[in-house]
């Protein structure tokens, strides 16, 4: 198997070995936000913030920061998540004060980032040459075969911070996305969740697009929560599943990669939309057989 040889041979296990454990913190990290991000019917939001890269890209790209592969450095990081996390509470503000609807706002975003994204990273590449140019399929799919370990590093340490912060705010914001009345009449400040998820979408999301790439940051924060609230909806119960699904798409992602010769960040994608689409299945038949079943008033 292709899969196991480039694990264990001593030359390709340091090229692709960082990749998979870098996935694997990627899926920890995405996973408990993925739930509420579903919960709070956030999934556009996540794509908004995922675009919004593409500004804050074209002012590294302009800076001569950005390789052709479309990778940026690690001094870099910190412009990019600029961009992500303004593009957050922009949006988050907007939504909570009433001026703008969601909708509205994360599309005046998206579409202005990416709009001046694609104007400097154009620009970039007559500054610069064509040596210099960005590749727009790397940005978008990324390429997790060619992490090294400081890109592993970051993307623990990143998963580190997002974990603590959903620990530390863990009553509030279950509170906050199962039922904000309660919630409300608890004392919890919504301004505050709001501000804290918007956060910690930001830094997953920069994250995540610099491994591996936009689409799968943007897929890695919706489908392994929707996958979870198929089959159950208790919290902790969605937690854990949250959790296996992700770990599960990205390893079956990374494999398919591996034995098919696919860029791994599509593939990953690939295996957690079939893990919907299965979902999708069990759910549906799970309705048909409650519906068909006698109730016990019927049995009298």
């Amino acid at each position: 198997m292709n899969t196991i040889h480039y694990l264990t041979d001593p030359t390709l296990r340091d090229l692709f070995l960082p990749g998979v454990i870098t996935g694997l913190a990627i899926a920890i990290m995405c996973a408990g936000l993925s739930v509420l991000v579903v919960l709070k019917r956030l999934a556009f939001v996540g794509q908004g913030i995922s675009h919004a890269a593409f500004g804050g890209a074209g002012v590294v790209a302009t800076l001569g920061w950005m390789s052709a592969a479309g990778a940026v450095s690690l001094g870099a990081f910190g412009i990019v998540f600029g961009f992500c996390l303004f593009a957050a509470l922009a949006i988050g503000w907007l939504s909570l004060k009433g001026k703008t609807e969601a909708d509205t706002a994360i599309g005046i975003v998206l579409v202005a980032s990416m709009a001046l994204g694609a104007i400097l990273l154009t620009r970039a590449a007559h500054l610069h040459g064509s040596s210099r140019g960005v590749s727009w399929e790397s940005f978008l799919f990324g390429s997790m075969d060619g992490i090294s370990w400081t890109d592993a590093a970051l993307g623990w340490g990143s998963a580190g911070i997002v974990l603590f912060s959903l620990w530390f705010f863990r009553r509030p914001m279950v509170f906050w996305a199962f039922d904000p009345v309660v919630a409300r009449a608890m004392g919890v400040r919504e301004p505050v969740m709001s501000l804290v998820l918007m956060t910690l979408l930001a830094l997953a999301t920069v994250t995540a697009m610099k491994l591996a790439g936009v689409v799968l940051a943007t897929a890695m924060l919706v489908l392994p929560g929707a996958c979870a609230l198929l089959f159950s909806r208790r919290w902790s119960v969605v937690l854990w599943l949250a959790l296996l699904i992700a770990l599960a798409g990205v390893v079956g992602g990374l494999v398919l990669g591996f034995e098919a010769d696919w860029p791994t960040g599509p593939s990953i994608v690939v295996v957690l939309a079939a893990v919907f689409a299965a979902g999708r299945v069990y759910s549906f038949l799970q309705s048909r057989r409650a519906a068909s079943s006698p109730t016990p008033a019927a049995l009298q």
